[in-house]
């Protein structure tokens, strides 16, 4: 992991792309995490929103150049270690109440995915 402390760049005062440089649809991941994960899920086609990009490659040049910064882990790895990491987590969850609520342990334990 590449940690770099902002304020050692003086003049650095653009937006920074850290996207995937390597394009592809928003079908070809659905379709991919569908087969990750296994699941019986079927894609909806919806009218796209007016601003919705039509390229979906990120310019990762600012990344590169000052952060020397570039994604490292392709993209099907990556989906392949965020299913196991909620794979893991879903195991290690207790069961739900009768009642369909859910326990303040399983609540704080879902409260940390904001940190993933």
């Amino acid at each position: 992991m590449h940690i770099i402390h902002l304020d050692s760049l003086d003049d650095f005062a653009v937006f920074v792309n850290l996207g995937n440089p390597a394009e592809f649809t928003i079908l070809e991941l659905a379709e991919k995490v569908i087969e990750l994960t296994g699941s019986k899920s079927k894609i909806v086609f919806k009218p796209l929103p007016s601003d919705d990009p039509k390229q979906r490659q990120p310019d990762i040049t600012q990344a590169k150049e000052n952060l020397n910064w570039q994604p490292s882990v392709p993209l099907e790895e990556g989906l392949k270690r965020t299913v196991n990491y909620f794979e893991e987590l879903l195991k290690n969850e207790p069961p739900r109440r009768r009642d369909g609520g859910v326990s303040r342990k399983t609540l704080h334990a879902r409260s940390n995915l904001k940190q993933f």
